[in-house]
C-alpha cells in the first residue's frame, strides 16, 4: 500500500515548530523502514527537491516534486492526487493544510488551537487562513493528530464532531544531539557567537505575542540587581507583532542585560540550550513546546506557563507559572537561580526522567499504525 505524505514543511532550512515536527517524524518513518517495507511505500510530495539533510531515497521511501509556489496544495498537490495514475491509498499531512478536495483518504495534525482564543495576536490574512483551512481539515480528515492532550481538549471543545477521531502522538526530542554530553567547548564556542558572558536565563522561540516574551522581559527586570551577571538571552526568529518586544526591552533599561540572537541555526542549539542556567518559556499558550523538551534533555531546569500543553511536557519537572503574573514568572525564575547545588542537580535529575518519557520513535510508529488503520477503513 501506498502513504502519501506532505513534506514541505520538513524541506525548509529555518525550521521551527511545525517544521521541526515534520522533519523529524520523516526521519523517525524512513528509520523504522525495515519495519514498513514489506507492507508499505512512501512517497513524500514535495515543490521544491529535498534538501541535503532530508532523508535519502530508498527502494520503499521516495521523494515525488511538483514545482510550484503558491497556493501549491490547491494548483499542484489536488490535482495530482485526482489524476496521477498510481495514487496514495492515503494522504497524510503532518500540518493544520490538508487537500481541501480528494478522493484519497486524508489525515492531517493539528498543533494547537491557539488562534482561536488569541485572535487579535494574528494578522487578519493568517487568522483566517488557520481558522477556515484547520476548520475544514478537521471535518474531512479520517483521522486527527493533535500533539498533545492540551490540543486534543481543544480540538474536541470547538469541533465536538471530531472527539471519536482525534489521536494524540506526543512530540519528542533527538536524543543524539540534545543530551548531558554536549562538550564544553561547543558551549564556549556559542556563547562567544552571541556575545554571552556568564549566566544566561534562555528563551528560544519565534519572536510573536503568544509567547509573553514582553512579560519575560518584565519579570526579568525585576531580577537584575539580584543578579547582575546574569543575562537573558531571546534567541528566535522574528514572526509578527514583535517590534513591541523590542521597546519593552529599551523602556527597561535592559539593553546590557538581554541579547537578542534572531534565528538560531541547529547546528547552535543544543550547546546554546546546554549553557544555559535555566529555560523560559511563559507562553500564553503553546502546541508542546518542544524546547522544553530539548532543554530538559540536556539538563537545564524549566519555567514554564501554567497554560496549554506546557505543564503536560513539562511535568513535575517544571517549575509552572501563571504567565498573566509577573511576579509569578520572577518568582519561578529567582526560585531556580537561587537553588543550593543539590536542589539544582535535584530538578535537573527529574527534568531528565520526564523527557525520557516522548520518543519519535514512538510517536511514529503511532503514526504509521493510525495510517495503516485508514488504508485498511
Amino acid at each position: 500500500m501506498l502513504i502519501g505524505i506532505d513534506g514541505n514543511e520538513a524541506n525548509i532550512q529555518s525550521r521551527v515548530g511545525v517544521n521541526q515536527y515534520g522533519y523529524e517524524l520523516l526521519w523517525a518513518i524512513f528509520k523504522l523502514e525495515e519495519e514498513w517495507k514489506n507492507k508499505h511505500r512512501v512517497v513524500v510530495y514535495l515543490k521544491n527537491p529535498p534538501l541535503a539533510d532530508m532523508p535519502k531515497q530508498s527502494e520503499h521511501f521516495k521523494y515525488k516534486i511538483l514545482p510550484g509556489k503558491s497556493i501549491w496544495i490547491i494548483k499542484n498537490l489536488m490535482p495530482s492526487l485526482f489524476f496521477d495514475k498510481e495514487k496514495p491509498d492515503v494522504f497524510f499531512s503532518p500540518s493544520h493544510y490538508t487537500p481541501p478536495i480528494s478522493l484519497v483518504p486524508r489525515v492531517c495534525s493539528i498543533m494547537d488551537l491557539g488562534y482561536l482564543e488569541f485572535s487579535g495576536q494574528f494578522r487578519k490574512y493568517d487568522f483566517w487562513q488557520l481558522k477556515l483551512w484547520s476548520a475544514w481539515s478537521i471535518f474531512v480528515s479520517k483521522v486527527v493528530f493533535a500533539i498533545s492532550n492540551s490540543t486534543k481538549d481543544d480540538i474536541v471543545r470547538h469541533y465536538p464532531f471530531a472527539s471519536k477521531k482525534v489521536v494524540v502522538t506526543h512530540l519528542a526530542h533527538d536524543k543524539r544531539r540534545f543530551n548531558t554530553s554536549i562538550p564544553g567547548r561547543d558551549v564556549r564556542r556559542v556563547k562567544k557567537k552571541y556575545s554571552i558572558v556568564g549566566n544566561y536565563v534562555l528563551f528560544l522561540s519565534t519572536l510573536k505575542p503568544s509567547k509573553n516574551i514582553e512579560g519575560l522581559l518584565e519579570a526579568f527586570s525585576t531580577l537584575v540587581s539580584k543578579y547582575p551577571k546574569t543575562q537573558l538571552v531571546i534567541a528566535g526568529k522574528k514572526g509578527w507583532f514583535y517590534t513591541n518586544i523590542f521597546r519593552k526591552a529599551k523602556s527597561l533599561g535592559l539593553e546590557k542585560s538581554v541579547i537578542f540572537t534572531d534565528f538560531v541555526p541547529e547546528k547552535d542549539k543544543p550547546a546554546l540550550i546546554a549553557g544555559a542556567k535555566v529555560f523560559a518559556l511563559p507562553s500564553f499558550w503553546e502546541g508542546f513546546g518542544l524546547d522544553v523538551l530539548n532543554a530538559m534533555a540536556c539538563g537545564v531546569p524549566v519555567v514554564v506557563s501554567d497554560k496549554g500543553s506546557l505543564p503536560e511536557v513539562a511535568g513535575e519537572a517544571g517549575i509552572a507559572v501563571n504567565p498573566y503574573n509577573i511576579s509569578e514568572i520572577a518568582f519561578g525564575l529567582n526560585k531556580v537561580l537561587s537553588m543550593s547545588e543539590v536542589q539544582y542537580k535535584d530538578l535537573v535529575k527529574k527534568g531528565l526522567v520526564q523527557a525520557e518519557k516522548f520518543s519519535w520513535e514512538a510517536t511514529a510508529k503511532k503514526t504509521l499504525k493510525v495510517l495503516e488503520t485508514v488504508i485498511q477503513g
